[in-house]
Parts: structure tokens; C-alpha cells; sequence
């Protein structure tokens, strides 16, 4: 049973949620939410879609990945001694990757352990480019992006973007975009030169942008931002703002489902946004579907179209303010640096579908 004040904050948050983002009735709904337990704190969640695996890596003393099955969400193993922020899978190679430090790579089909990459700078975000066959790692410090071979495990090269940065898309034909949070813009980087070749300024439209998307076909990329609490639609050759559609707040997470041309959203105040691409030009808020407080990282299955997020209930706040988190660490309910308690076994992933 969860805790009084627990239930009382959590009842709360939702009605809070509720009234700042005015969730209209919609096609997508949760389908499910499996508690699954276990240590550590979290950040991503990533779908394998070729693999049919989930995976949520935990952090702290006993950083392990949880990995589940993507159809059914039932326990397809667990990978031990990985510290590791965010999984990527290059299904050409059959290999997954962690952005830990050393970096762990091994066999996306039995989680068998290849080897670690060692590599410089945080390792936070990440992202796998079947176009290249690497396999990028993020990070807020110094080098900002660390390029590896997808086959081998190498380190094939680095690349600073002068700032922060907390997603990364790919086009598919070179071109890797990068959203900086620090500094408010898109920064554009060659993948067969790892060299920035531009910069997409967000000005005051799009302050911290959190998250990014993109939709390949129309060169479309959605940045999602705090401050203000907004979904910015760029178009990815000139950098134009194509709309600005307010989302929840506290958002850490975007993705893209070409099949319905739907873009999402995922925040901490326990709201899934999800913006229709009507047309390259043209985008509205479809819904605002109600998750949990706390649910802001998500990603998508593009077999399904289902959305997943993983989430936690914590103990209420302590009555003196606790320090504040390192400079450029994440403040969102769920993060790391965030000096709360989780409730023993509350861990959950939450399914949104049609």
C-alpha cells in the first residue's frame, strides 16, 4: 500500500496535470502498467523494435538494465553491473549498447556481455544510425558527442556542439541533428565528417529544449522545450520555426510515428502530448493523455505505435529545501539529483496505445 502523504501528492499532481494541460478525450489511452520493482533511479527507456525488447536502465550503486519484453511487458532478463543512462540497438550488427562509462556493449539477442568502451566526457543521452552504423553517445561535458562503430565497438571520433546537448535525431541521408539544451538551438552535424555545419536558434520561442524528433519524409524535427512548456516545429534544411503547440511541463522525452505522422511529447507533470503533423506546414494538439507524475521519458514502437514510459512514486518532500542539483543536471520529478526517497518497489512501465 502506498504511503498517505504519497497517495495525497501523487492525487494531487494529477489534478494539477490535469488542469494545465486540459486533457481532451482521444484515441490514446494507457493500455497497461506493469510494476516491475528493483533498485537504482532512472532516465531512458528505449524499444528495440527488431529485437521485441524493452529496456530501462537503472542507475546508481547497483546500476543494472531491465530489459522486458516489448508485446507482452513480462521479464526478459536483467544485466547486472551496467550504470548506464540510455540503450541503443543497431539491428544490423545485433548489438546493444549502454551510454555508461565505460560504455557496455553486448548481444542485443541473449544480453550476453561483448565488451565496455572506454570514453571520455558523461555519457547521458544516445542514439543508434542505421545509416552510418554508429552508434552515438551524449554527453553535457567535453566531448559533447563520442561516435563508435555499431559492428566493432571503436571509437571512430568526436565532436564538441557547444553546449548541452539531450537528444539526438538522424536523417538517414548524413545529417544528425542535436538539440542543445544550454543554449536554446538545433545544432546540425555531419556524420561522415563529425563536424557542426550549422545552428538552429530556438530564440525565445523554444528556451531548454529537452527533447527532439524528426519526421524524415517531410525534413520536419520537433523540439520540445520547458521553457516555455512547448513543442516547436523546425524545418530541418533552413531552421525556420515552422508552429510552436504548448505541451505538458517538465518534458524529457520526444518521438515521432511516421505511420500516423504523430508526434509526442512525454513530461513530468504526468502528461503525454501528442501533436498531428496535418501537413508539413500545418500541426495541432490531437490529445493530452493523463500517465503518472514523474513520466517524462518515453519511446516509441513503430510496429505497434504504442508509447512507453517508465515511472516511480517517491516520499513526500522534506520540510527544509535540499541543496540545489550540480549545475546542468536534470530537475524533473524522477531525475537522479532530485533528493527524494522512492517507494521500495514502485518502479513501473506504463503503456499508451489506441
Amino acid at each position: 500500500m502506498r504511503p498517505l502523504l504519497t497517495t495525497i501528492a501523487l492525487t494531487l499532481g494529477m489534478a494539477a496535470a490535469g488542469a494545465s494541460a486540459q486533457p481532451a478525450a482521444g484515441p490514446y489511452k494507457v493500455l497497461k502498467t506493469v510494476k516491475a520493482g528493483g533498485d537504482g533511479s532512472w532516465d531512458y527507456v528505449y524499444a528495440d523494435p527488431a529485437g521485441r525488447k524493452l529496456y530501462a536502465p537503472r542507475l546508481g550503486q547497483t546500476g543494472h538494465i531491465m530489459v522486458f519484453d516489448l508485446d507482452t511487458l513480462a521479464p526478459a532478463g536483467d544485466m547486472a553491473d551496467i550504470n548506464g543512462h540510455g540503450v541503443a540497438v543497431d539491428a544490423k550488427s545485433g548489438h546493444g549498447f549502454a551510454s555508461s562509462k565505460p560504455v557496455a556493449m553486448w548481444d542485443a539477442k541473449t544480453l550476453a556481455p561483448i565488451k565496455t568502451i572506454d570514453v571520455q566526457g558523461s555519457p547521458d543521452g544516445i542514439l543508434g544510425d542505421p545509416s552510418s552504423g554508429r552508434i552515438y553517445i551524449l554527453s553535457h561535458s567535453s566531448p559533447n558527442v563520442t561516435a563508435i562503430d555499431a559492428a566493432d565497438g571503436k571509437v571512430v571520433g568526436t565532436v564538441d556542439v557547444g553546449g548541452a546537448p539531450e537528444q539526438m535525431v538522424s536523417d538517414g541521408k548524413g545529417r544528425l541533428f542535436v538539440d542543445v539544451e544550454n543554449k536554446d538551438e538545433i545544432a546540425v552535424v555531419d556524420s561522415k565528417t563529425l563536424t557542426v555545419t550549422g545552428r538552429y536558434s530556438l530564440a525565445d520561442k523554444c528556451g531548454e529544449p529537452a527533447g527532439l524528433a524528426i519526421d524524415v519524409k517531410t525534413k520536419v524535427l520537433f523540439a520540445a522545450c520547458r521553457k516555455p512548456a512547448v513543442m516547436a516545429m523546425v524545418n530541418a534544411d533552413t531552421g525556420q520555426i515552422l508552429d510552436v503547440q504548448p505541451i505538458g511541463k517538465g518534458v524529457d522525452g520526444a518521438g515521432f510515428n511516421p505511420a500516423t505522422k504523430e508526434a509526442f511529447a512525454s513530461t513530468g507533470d504526468g502528461v503525454l502530448t501528442v501533436i498531428k503533423e496535418e501537413s508539413p506546414t500545418k500541426f495541432a494538439v490531437e490529445q493530452s493523455v493523463l500517465t503518472h507524475p514523474g513520466a517524462r521519458t518515453m519511446t516509441v514502437d513503430p510496429k505497434t505505435g504504442h508509447v512507453f514510459l517508465i515511472v516511480a512514486d517517491y516520499e513526500a518532500q522534506p520540510a527544509t529545501p535540499p541543496p540545489a542539483p550540480p549545475a546542468g543536471a536534470p530537475a524533473g520529478p524522477g531525475s537522479r539529483f532530485r533528493p527524494r526517497t522512492m517507494v521500495p518497489g514502485s518502479f513501473s512501465v506504463i503503456e499508451v496505445g489506441k
